[in-house]
């Protein structure tokens, strides 16, 4: 296909800069990668990394929830073709032969590439993808309603789907934000009594419509012994960062539960061992999936209804988008 010399992309050039709108020169595809023309990039709190310097280095183009249409293949390329709709998510690749990789833990890579993090992502009018982080996308899906589940999707399901928890268990999510909204429908669709966890009344109805069975604020009662008096969690799916409301979640969960661990605090969590071992309970991080996690996530999606709260921006104002991350209702998409 016909493609530009140069096109435009927003990068972050300095540690701690805005964003900086940039003309790139078009590159072919080497060996196992293609080119995409962008169609939707998602605004993650992750790209906050990139600007602080402290995932990769700058320059850098960043945007890890890409969608796009192939539209350059590299030497020898087989499986994919030009005009497949595709994605880019966190994991961005492999190197194959590391001990996560020869047990089938891609994401776990010891050298992953990461997109918008180790190589230039989607804040552009085209990003070079790595075929075998590939995500096949089906063509009649809204790729700014399938961008943000290439992180916050995938991240929500895949770990969900991973816990020791049957339905019509207790799976209780905290925070209704990014993460959560997304996090509160895969619950609902998989068959758990979902609990909303939120430090005020304002997402009550919010919550509800999302799939939410129950909702218990914060600022009335005491959460943990809330979930307590409904039979305890089997799972606390902890989606906001906020050390203090973890550590005090603890005592929420049931016999064997399991205290999920998806977003960053800045500041170190503590936590009383006693009821870890009285309990069998047990705190788990989870690293998003690699691309066939995010196949699974994008199918689920689209055959459960799940669908993400996006607010849209014109890659112009990616430094807008980007601001108003803390404001978003709940996930930002870039649309070339």
């Amino acid at each position: 296909m016909s493609h530009p010399q140069t096109y435009k992309a927003y990068a972050f050039t300095r540690k701690d800069g805005n964003l900086e709108k940039v003309t790139l020169q078009w590159k072919d595809p080497k060996e196992n990668q293609v080119v995409i023309k962008v169609l939707a990039c998602g605004v993650c709190h992750s790209d906050a990394g990139v600007k602080g310097a402290r995932f990769g280095t700058l320059p850098r183009v960043p945007g890890h929830e890409i969608i796009g249409d192939i539209v350059a293949l590299g030497p020898g390329e087989a499986h994919f073709k030009i005009g497949q709709r595709v994605g880019g998510g966190w994991h961005g690749g492999h190197c194959g032969t590391c001990q996560p990789c020869r047990t089938g833990e891609y994401q776990t890579c010891e050298n992953q590439a990461i997109n918008g993090v180790t190589q230039d992502g989607g804040y552009a009018e085209y990003a070079t993808l790595r075929t075998e982080a590939l995500v096949s996308i089906p063509k009649d899906m809204d790729p700014v309603q399938a961008a943000p589940l290439l992180c916050a999707g995938v991240t929500t399901f895949n770990s969900l789907r991973a816990m020791d928890v049957r339905p019509g268990d207790i799976v209780a999510v905290q925070g209704i934000g990014g993460l959560g909204h997304l996090a509160l429908q895969f619950s609902k669709a998989m068959g758990y009594r979902t609990v909303a966890l939120s430090s005020s009344p304002a997402k009550k109805e919010m919550a509800h419509h999302l799939g939410a069975t129950d909702y218990i604020d914060g600022s009335k009662v005491d959460q943990a012994q809330a979930l307590l008096d409904l039979g305890g969690a089997k799972v606390i799916m902890v989606t906001a960062p906020n050390s203090e409301v973890i550590q005090s979640l603890m005592g929420g969960l049931c016999v064997g539960g399991q205290l999920l661990i998806l977003a960053l605090p800045e500041e170190p969590a503590t936590v009383s061992l006693v009821p870890m071992i009285t309990k069998r309970l047990s705190i788990i991080g989870w690293p998003s999936g690699h691309a066939k996690d995010s196949e699974d996530t994008v199918n689920f999606a689209r055959l459960a209804g799940v669908r993400t709260m996006i607010e849209e921006y014109p890659l112009d104002k990616a430094q807008e988008a980007f601001d108003h991350l803390p404001k978003a209702r709940f996930r930002a998409v870039l649309v070339p």
